[in-house]
């Protein structure tokens, strides 16, 4: 296993990308409510702007679970077509759960099974098909993520300004620009160009993470539930006996 600058997992056969979810994130992207949701309520909210909305998700949800698809994509190349858009060359789907600050599962369920899971101190790769977990800190390969971005801390205005931009595909559509990092090598700790937030009657819907090659992660999010009771066990992870563990610095 091998883990680059960028953050990009290399598996066998496999590439999981850390640094774009929900998501997306891949993204997709993952999220939630511009006010208060119960796990049977929803309170839909969509007259603010995208980027209160947002505000306010991150304010009021301090649990969450739902569905995410994430979806790699790159601009034709050569003979392809240009008038298609973005080609998708990666799809993954699964689930999420995450409970602030900076606790969650990110599971992909297909094509293949695998767990993110942040614990709160580490974060830790978990692939059944290879029998292996991976141990990291936390630090700045938590901070990459798609899933950190919207499951961390409870104030995104710490470390991002947020920056409305134009509805589209049904979406308020907001830019979190990093704030500088004076101990950042480049300003700041993120690998993105571009991070966009969708959101609709209060609810993150999609994540698109741009990088500095121009390569986008999109993470669309679905059937979520806010303020969810978690057993305290649940990002509690051990290996099944006879798995390789890795543990990186």
């Amino acid at each position: 296993m091998v883990v680059t600058e960028k953050f990009f997992i290399v598996l066998p056969n496999k590439v999981i990308i850390l640094q774009r979810f929900f998501s997306a994130v891949a993204s997709a992207i993952a999220l939630s409510a511009a006010v208060l949701f119960s796990a049977g309520q929803v309170c839909a909210a969509d007259d603010g702007s995208g980027a209160e909305q947002l505000r306010q998700f991150v304010r009021d949800s301090k649990t969450a679970e739902g569905d995410f698809v994430q979806q790699q994509l790159r601009a034709p190349k050569g003979n392809e077509p240009k008038d298609k858009g973005l080609k998708v060359v990666r799809q993954t789907q699964g689930h999420f759960v995450f409970q602030r600050p900076g606790r969650f599962i990110w599971s992909t369920q297909k094509p293949y099974e695998q767990k993110l899971i942040a614990d709160g101190k580490q974060l830790i790769l978990w692939d059944k098909d290879l029998n292996q977990a991976t141990f990291r800190p936390a630090g700045q390969a938590l901070a990459a993520t798609p899933a950190a971005i919207l499951f961390g801390e409870a104030s995104l205005d710490q470390h991002f300004d947020l920056i409305d931009g134009e509805d589209h595909l049904g979406m308020k559509w907001v830019g979190l620009s990093p704030k500088k990092n004076p101990n950042a090598k480049n300003g700041n700790d993120l690998p993105y160009t571009k991070i966009s937030v969708g959101m609709s009657n209060g609810l993150p819907k999609a994540l698109e993470l741009v990088d500095g090659l121009g390569s986008v992660v999109l993470v669309t999010l679905d059937h979520i539930e806010l303020n969810i009771n978690l057993p305290a066990n649940q990002f509690n992870f051990t290996p099944p006996a006879g798995a390789e563990v890795l543990r990186l610095n």
